[in-house]
């Protein structure tokens, strides 16, 4: 990624963040009985993803947790703490890969007592995770990480739950929307980073597209590795193969690189980049992006969240804290701790330390209220939440300099994911039987 004065301001923006998040991890990390419910919070604090992903959510984390420990927020979650028990986390970078996030994760569970885990964002990180979780026994909720092998690594989980979405449903949505709004498209090009996320993204997508409209052609298919960096070569070949739709699940600081990168040789001045992941760019793009840049933001969340009491109190309250809107992490945040809340004041006994099996009996196939609206556990025997996702095209004006979205559509997730137990790619093939499209 190209080092601008913004870019070095965020970096050390940034690492202050992380250093008073780690800082106060380290306070917080005493004795587990001391009467509090104890979570451990896993999210990016250091690298690329800190400053668009990691530290947003773990912004939200504190500003929810502090809120409900003070009674603070809107119905139904007025109760104070979890279950008028007193909320402490433990916050932990999520840096240093998968093998390193295991032992994290032990060390979480074994030596800091947690009662319950939140966390992570890379795919990879949750595919070594979801075993331990339910080795280990203890409830563990996936807030953001997409792949859609997680539950096929555990087949029959007790303790594992995933309260955000997987990347079949942003790109069966993505896929819709461009067959909806770009009915005349021939050519198609991709570009991934090559890992499990990369390669599920575009599998999904263009499969859901060919099925929608088959003429379409593939001209160019690009994997550079995650974090590369650099995408001149990239950028060059897909430039030359010359199609009208640019397909990209980059994400993070990697999504921002090559916008950047793409935008100042000429990629996308006469063909349109689909962004799955795109919302957290939003407020960084400014006019270095064209407008029309189709952007989602996995979920109905950051800038497509709805109107209600839950989210007229979390955008406001992170703005005037963090200075800076909340993004797509940071909702989903809110939203895993949120179900953890319901789910351990569900089934157990008013003001007492909910148990492990109080939060599993309860989260499995519950319905909860959040910033984003109302989630559903109907997946994966109730592990998996189902939600709406909605696509937009990118618009700033530089007269006032703001960014908005616009042309907005939003599918509903009965239209977007499989029926349990099915395989996606089966699924799409076989014309999305079962799908409840408005």
């Amino acid at each position: 990624m190209q080092t601008t004065p913004r870019l070095l301001r965020r970096r050390f923006n940034l690492s202050a963040i992380a250093l008073a998040l780690a800082v106060g991890a380290s306070t917080s990390a005493v004795a587990a009985d001391n009467g509090k419910f104890r979570i451990g919070i896993v999210t990016f604090l250091s690298g690329a993803a800190a400053g668009p992903f990691g530290v947003p959510a773990a912004n939200a984390a504190k500003l929810t947790v502090d809120a409900l420990n003070n009674g603070k927020l809107p119905a139904p979650y007025g109760k104070k703490g979890i279950n008028g028990v007193e909320i402490e986390t433990v916050i932990i970078d999520e840096a240093g890969g998968a093998t390193k996030q295991a032992e994290e994760f032990r060390n979480l569970i074994q030596r800091q007592k947690v009662d319950a885990v939140i966390g992570y964002i890379s795919s990879g990180d949750c595919l070594a995770i979801a075993p331990a979780a339910e080795e280990l026994g203890v409830p563990t909720i996936f807030f953001d990480c997409g792949t859609s092998k997680v539950f096929d690594t555990v087949k029959n989980p007790k303790y594992l739950f995933r309260t955000g979405l997987d990347a079949v449903v942003d790109n069966v949505a993505a896929a819709r929307y461009v067959a909806e709004t770009r009915a005349d498209i021939k050519n198609i090009a991709s570009i991934q980073q090559n890992y499990a996320w990369g390669q599920d993204s575009w599998n999904d997508f263009i499969l859901t597209l060919k099925s929608l409209k088959p003429e379409v052609k593939v001209v160019s298919e690009q994997w550079p590795k995650l974090g590369q960096g650099q995408y001149g070569a990239e950028i060059s070949a897909v430039s030359v193969s010359n199609p009208e739709i640019i397909h990209s699940s980059f994400w993070g600081g990697d999504m921002e690189a090559l916008m950047l990168q793409g935008g100042a040789r000429g990629l996308f001045d006469k063909r349109t980049a689909v962004l799955t992941a795109g919302e957290t760019g939003i407020e960084h793009f400014k006019g270095n992006v064209p407008n029309g840049t189709i952007i989602g933001g996995r979920g109905p969340f950051g800038a497509f969240a709805p109107k209600n009491t839950l989210n007229d109190w979390f955008r406001p309250a992170f703005a005037a804290q963090f200075k800076e809107a909340p993004t797509y992490p940071a909702y989903k945040m809110v939203q895993a701790i949120l179900g953890l809340k319901a789910a351990a004041e569900k089934t157990a006994k008013p003001g007492t330390m909910p148990t492990a099996d109080n939060i599993v009996q309860g989260l499995a196939g519950l319905s909860f209220e959040a910033p984003s609206g109302t989630v559903n556990m109907s997946r994966a025997k109730g592990h998996q939440a189902v939600q709406s996702v909605s696509f937009g095209e990118y618009q700033f004006d530089a007269k006032s300099g703001k960014a908005s979205i616009a042309k907005v559509k939003t599918y509903s997730g009965e239209c977007l994911m499989p029926p349990d137990g099915s395989n996606a790619a089966d699924w799409i093939k076989a014309g999305f039987p079962g799908a409840k499209c408005n």
